[in-house]
């Protein structure tokens, strides 16, 4: 990877990611820094409002939307999200469930800056090489439905995950369909929810792979969740901790 121009990008980083796992907004941090941008980081984030508006309730999804809209709008430059859902949120929803109301044009200013992390490394950034290294890493990569259905990314984490070295990236039979999760899907079906899942680890299994990556915590979770309760050693990552060079990988 070659020296490129700085540009200064916001990370909109999400609720789980904060949450639940840091790592990957370090790894996030590390990778959009080693690609020649300054991170800047609008303090205030909350959640963007997605679970809401998945179960329906609408006019709080408006409202937190709201929120990360003036929050975001104060900025300049590219907004870039390490999650394929949120990012599907803020491109595709907010345009939508603000249609017609004051918020429409700060809406699609923002959904214009606004990239999947993947995306922005790949289509935007023209990057694929990393200095990072998986040594002896079989890896099957996991196509979250957001990002593949909704925003319509492609090869973007197989480009970038396959340019580490020591890695190989292993065909995995159904990547394309549902890990299970489905946010609230998951809770109030949990039997069909856990059902999908089996099928997606027996696959990951299956086909070799010591190390499952994906583009979204939601995912991750659940499936890192259902190969811990199995006893499986398969390691789960966010594929950005692989580019990003984290220790606890291999």
């Amino acid at each position: 990877m070659g020296p490129m121009a700085e540009e200064v990008v916001q990370l909109l980083v999400t609720c789980l990611v904060n949450e639940v796992a840091p790592e990957v907004g370090r790894a996030t941090v590390r990778v959009l820094e080693k690609s020649g941008c300054k991170v800047g980081f609008p303090e205030g984030q909350t959640c963007c409002g997605q679970p809401a508006f998945n179960v329906g309730l609408v006019e709080d999804a408006r409202e937190m939307a709201k929120y990360t809209l003036d929050l975001f709008d104060a900025t300049s430059g590219p907004i870039v999200i390490p999650s394929g859902s949120c990012a599907a949120m803020v491109i595709e929803h907010y345009p939508q469930i603000l249609a017609g109301t004051e918020y429409e044009e700060k809406a699609v200013r923002v959904a214009e800056r606004t990239s999947e992390l993947s995306s922005y490394l790949v289509n935007d950034r023209n990057l694929t090489g990393f200095d990072s290294v998986c040594d002896g890493c079989h890896v099957a990569i996991h196509r979250s439905c957001h990002g593949l259905r909704t925003l319509g990314l492609d090869d973007e984490v197989d480009k970038l995950v396959g340019s580490v070295a020591g890695v190989t990236v292993v065909p995995l039979e159904g990547a394309e369909e549902c890990c299970g999760f489905g946010g609230l899907f998951s809770v109030e079906m949990p039997d069909v929810s856990a059902a999908i899942m089996r099928t997606k680890l027996d696959r990951v299994e299956e086909s070799g792979a010591n190390v499952l990556v994906a583009g979204d915590i939601s995912c991750l979770l659940h499936m890192e969740g259902g190969m811990r309760r199995r006893g499986s050693n398969v390691s789960v990552r966010h594929f950005v901790e692989l580019i990003g060079g984290d220790d606890d990988v291999s």
